[in-house]
This record gives structure tokens, C-alpha cells and sequence, in this order.
């Protein structure tokens, strides 16, 4: 089973993420669902969807949780039911899960030109006029994009805007880390922000912060 890699964030707070490889039958095995979660799976027509879901019960598994301990609210995040932290993404072949004592998101993306079109409505692209190529380009603006989808899980605040209420620190791609800042509302608030790298993915995740906003 591809279990990709485990991080310790903390004491408080684990990541585990999935390289999706094997056959939705092989996922099946081992794995009970609750009759919700299976019209779920059985509904989906993508089988890479199938497959994904399936490994995200694996990497529940191994922090210990089965599908059952799992539950959505009405905004569709996601909870368990020993009120520890969960957030949940995929794409493609990734699938990854943080789980925390504390208020978490996390969001794995594929490095695709396919951001180059749309950075403009989540980012001020004037900020990234030093890069010095189109991939190291496409790199920086998924990370920016995974820390601001990462914060919009973790609060699940309808109307919170990406490129209007959410602002990503810049950041070299050597500091694996940043920290992003909330203004909306009566929210105020910064996150810490870390994020990984491998095989044209990016893999960012978001945690409240102890810094104080000015």
C-alpha cells in the first residue's frame, strides 16, 4: 500500500499523504463504509474519484479513524466525531489528509500551465515579476493558490474571496514555509503555512497562528 509519506507537524498535528496506485477493488479491502459513503463511491463516474475516495479511508486508518468517525456539516466540511481537526484533498493520483487538535486545512494540487489563466483572479500577478521563468512561475502561483484554498478550508466562511480577503507572505521556495493573512468580516486573523514538493505536486497546508495581527 502506498502510503507516500507521514509529516509530524507537531505534538498536536499529523499529515498523511497517498500516491494512488492501486485497483479500487484493491482500496475496497480491509475498508468498511458507512451505507452513506457507499451510494457516495457508487454514484461517482470518474474511477480516479473512486479510487481517491477509497485512499483517503486508508489514510484515515492510519491515524487511526475508521468512515464512520467521519462526518460533514452543511457547508460540506468535514469533522470527527472525537472533535480532533480534519481536512481532506486530492487530485489525480494524490490524496492527503491533515489531522489536528487545532484548526487545519491542507490542499494538494498538480503544477499545471492551466494557472497561468486563472492566477489573476486569486493573486496579484504583479507581486511575481522577479521570477525568472514560466515554471518556477507555475510553481510559486500553486503554492499561493494551495496556502489560500488551505485557509478557506480551514475556515469554511461563505464569502470569504481568495484574491480580495486572503494575503499569502512571499515567500523563496527554500523556506518550505509561509504565512497568510485573513481580513474579512469580523475575522482578523494569520496562519502558518507550510508546503512540500514532489513529482510536479505541491502539497500545501494551513494552521491558525499565534502571531498577532497589527
Amino acid at each position: 500500500m502506498p502510503l507516500f509519506k507521514t509529516i509530524t507537524v507537531d505534538e498536536r498535528t499529523k499529515v498523511f499523504i497517498w500516491k494512488v496506485e492501486e485497483s479500487f477493488d484493491e482500496l475496497s479491502e480491509g475498508i468498511y463504509l458507512t451505507p452513506h459513503c457507499r451510494r457516495r463511491v457508487d454514484g461517482m463516474k470518474s474511477e480516479i474519484h473512486r479510487r481517491g475516495f477509497m485512499s483517503i479511508r486508508h489514510l484515515m486508518a492510519e491515524a487511526g479513524y475508521v468512515d464512520e468517525d467521519l462526518y460533514y456539516d452543511d457547508l460540506g466540511k468535514p469533522h470527527l466525531v472525537d472533535e480532533k481537526y480534519i481536512s481532506i484533498t486530492h487530485s489525480f493520483n494524490f490524496t492527503a489528509i491533515i489531522v489536528s487538535d487545532d484548526h487545519v486545512g491542507i490542499d494538494v494540487e498538480k503544477q499545471r500551465e492551466k494557472i497561468l489563466k486563472i492566477a489573476n483572479k486569486f493573486t496579484p500577478l504583479d507581486e511575481y515579476h522577479t521570477l525568472a521563468n514560466e515554471e518556477a512561475l507555475i510553481r510559486k502561483l500553486t503554492i499561493v493558490w494551495g496556502a489560500k484554498e488551505s485557509v478557506y478550508k480551514l475556515l469554511a466562511e461563505p464569502g470569504l474571496a481568495f484574491l480580495q480577503h486572503i494575503n499569502v507572505t512571499d515567500f523563496d521556495f527554500d523556506d518550505k514555509k509561509t504565512t497568510a493573512h485573513v481580513r474579512y468580516k469580523d475575522i482578523d486573523s494569520w496562519f502558518d503555512i507550510d508546503f512540500l514538493e514532489f513529482e510536479n505536486f505541491t502539497c500545501v497546508y494551513a494552521k491558525t497562528s499565534d502571531k498577532k495581527s497589527d
